[in-house]
C-alpha cells in the first residue's frame, strides 16, 4: 500500500477540520474569522508569493486567532485589504503581525510537506518525474521560505521539520497492534510546539503550557479526523490509513477523539485571554461538531445531537427548556428588568448584541462591519460573470451577491446547520456560565 503521512485535500479546496459554518458565528466573530484567514492568505502572499496561497487552510489561521486572542488588541492587528475576487471584489479588514506570520510559516511547512507525500505517492501529475521534479523544488524552497519567516517571530521549524521525518518511519514501522497514539504522536509534536509559541509572541509565558497540552490534543484530533474522513477512500485505492494499519476499529477511534476534545476544553480553561470568544468558538463548539460530521453523527446547529461524552441536562431545572416550552424560567417573564422581553434595554431585543460594539464597548469587542456596497446593473452583470468563471457560484461559502453584497451559499455547498443558531441555546463548556447563546458571541465568561 502507499503510503500517507500528512492530511491530504483535493486540490483548490480549503482543508482543515474547523470550518465553522457562517450561521453558527455572530457578525462580529464571523467578520474576525474572515479577517485572519484573510490575514494568513495575504500573510503567505506577502513574504513567499503569489503560489504559496494555496497552503492557506482553516486550521493554520487558529495560531493567529490564538495570538491575537491572548494580546492586548490593538490599531495594529488590522488592516484594510484590497479587492478581492473571493470577498465579491471588495475590501475588507484582515489579520496582520506576528500571529499571522507564524500561521503562514506553519502552514507553508506542512504543505510542503503534503507536496512531498504527493510525489511519494505518484498521485495525478504527480507521477510523471518532470513535474515531481519541479514539485519538489517547490517544496524544499517553501520549507527554506517558512523558516526564515519563522526564525523572524523567534519560531524553530526544525520541530515541525523533525515531525515530517519521524512521520515516515512510523508509518513504514506500524503494523496491527500498534498504537494509534504512536502515529499520531508527530503531529501532536508538531502543533503543539506551535500553539505554545503563540503564548511568546502574547507575551503571556503561563500559557505556553495549556496551549501546548491543547495543540497537542488538536494535533491528535486532526491526524485522527483525516483518517476517519479517508478510510472509504484509502480502502478502495489501498492507500495507507492509520486505522486499517494498525488495526483499530471506528468505535475505538471515535473514543480517542471524544477524549480529545474534552481535554482541549479543559486546557482552554486554564488559558488566560484578552479576548478569547473567537478562540473558544473554534476549539470548545466547533471541535464537536468536526467529529460529529467525520463520523456521520452530525446534526443542525440549533437541534444539535447532545455530544457522547456529555450527557444531555435532566429536563426543566432553573432555567427552564431552551427551545421555549413554558417553564420556571425567571427571565422569561415579561417585564422592564433587564431580561425582560419589553423595555429600552439592549437585552430586551433577541437579535441585540451587548458585545457588538466598538473596542470600549462591554465585550471589548469587534468593531461592526461595514454594510454592503450595493452594485449597478452592468457592474452586477460584470462581476457575476466573473463570479461563474471561477466557479465561486457553486463552490465558495459564503460568496457576496454581485448586486446586494449580501453572503450567498454556493451551489455545491450544503449548509450544515439549521435557519438559525438562535433556535436553541448551547451551554459553554469552557467556563462555567449556565447557558450562553451563541448569538451573543460569548466565548466564555
Amino acid at each position: 500500500m502507499t503510503r500517507r503521512s500528512w492530511p491530504k485535500r483535493p486540490g483548490g479546496e480549503l482543508f482543515g477540520i474547523v470550518r465553522p459554518c457562517r450561521h453558527r458565528l455572530s457578525e462580529g466573530l464571523a467578520t474576525s474569522w474572515t479577517a485572519h484567514l484573510c490575514g494568513l492568505c495575504l500573510a503567505l502572499r506577502d513574504d513567499h508569493g503569489h503560489l504559496a496561497r494555496v497552503a492557506t487552510n482553516y486550521d493554520g489561521l487558529i495560531i493567529s486567532v490564538l495570538t491575537e486572542a491572548q494580546s492586548v488588541t490593538t490599531g495594529a492587528w488590522r488592516r484594510t485589504a484590497g479587492p478581492c475576487p473571493l470577498r465579491g471584489m471588495r475590501g475588507a479588514p484582515v489579520a496582520t503581525g506576528e500571529g499571522a506570520r507564524l500561521a503562514a510559516a506553519v502552514s507553508l511547512v506542512l504543505a510542503s510537506a503534503k507536496v512531498r507525500d504527493r510525489v511519494a505517492d505518484r498521485d495525478g501529475l504527480l507521477g510523471r518525474r518532470p513535474v515531481a521534479a519541479a514539485a519538489r523544488r517547490v517544496a524544499g524552497r517553501w520549507d527554506r521560505a517558512a523558516a526564515r519567516t519563522a526564525s523572524a517571530v523567534g519560531f524553530d521549524t526544525a520541530v515541525l521539520l523533525d515531525a515530517v521525518d519521524r512521520q515516515s518511519g512510523i508509518e513504514a514501522s506500524a503494523t496491527t497492534g500498534t498504537s494509534l497514539l504512536t502515529v499520531t504522536d508527530p503531529t501532536e509534536t508538531a502543533t503543539a510546539a506551535a500553539f505554545a509559541h503563540t503564548a511568546v509572541l502574547a507575551g503571556r509565558p503561563g500559557n505556553a503550557a495549556p496551549l501546548r497540552e491543547a495543540g497537542r490534543l488538536f494535533g491528535r484530533l486532526a491526524h485522527l479526523l483525516d483518517a476517519v474522513e479517508d478510510l472509504t477512500a484509502d480502502t478502495a485505492s489501498g492507500a495507507w490509513n492509520p486505522l486499517t494499519a494498525t488495526g483499530t476499529s471506528l468505535a475505538e477511534a471515535r473514543r480517542l477523539c471524544d477524549d480529545a476534545v474534552h481535554g482541549v476544553r479543559l486546557a482552554m480553561r486554564e488559558v488566560e485571554f484578552t479576548d478569547g470568544r473567537l478562540a473558544h468558538a473554534l476549539l470548545c463548539r466547533e471541535l464537536p461538531r468536526s467529529v460529529d460530521r467525520a463520523f456521520g453523527t452530525h446534526a443542525s446547529c440549533g437541534t444539535a445531537a447532545p455530544h457522547a461524552s456529555y450527557p444531555p441536562p435532566p429536563p426543566g431545572g432553573p432555567y427552564g427548556d431552551p427551545h421555549g416550552t413554558p417553564g420556571p424560567n425567571p427571565y422569561a417573564q415579561p417585564g422592564p428588568g433587564p431580561y425582560g422581553t419589553p423595555g429600552p434595554n439592549p437585552y430586551g431585543d433577541p437579535y441585540a448584541n451587548p458585545y457588538a460594539g466598538g473596542p470600549g464597548g462591554p465585550g471589548g469587542g469587534f468593531p461592526p462591519p461595514q454594510p454592503p456596497r450595493g452594485r449597478g446593473p452592468l457592474a452586477g452583470c460584470a462581476l457575476w460573470l466573473g463570479l461563474c468563471c471561477t466557479c465561486q457560484v457553486c463552490c465558495r461559502d459564503p460568496y457576496h451577491d454581485p448586486w446586494t453584497g449580501q453572503p450567498r451559499s454556493g451551489w455545491c455547498r450544503g449548509c450544515d446547520c439549521g435557519d438559525s443558531c438562535c433556535d436553541g441555546l448551547e451551554c459553554c463548556e469552557c467556563c462555567e456560565c449556565l447557558q450562553c447563546c451563541e448569538c451573543l458571541d460569548c466565548g466564555g465568561c
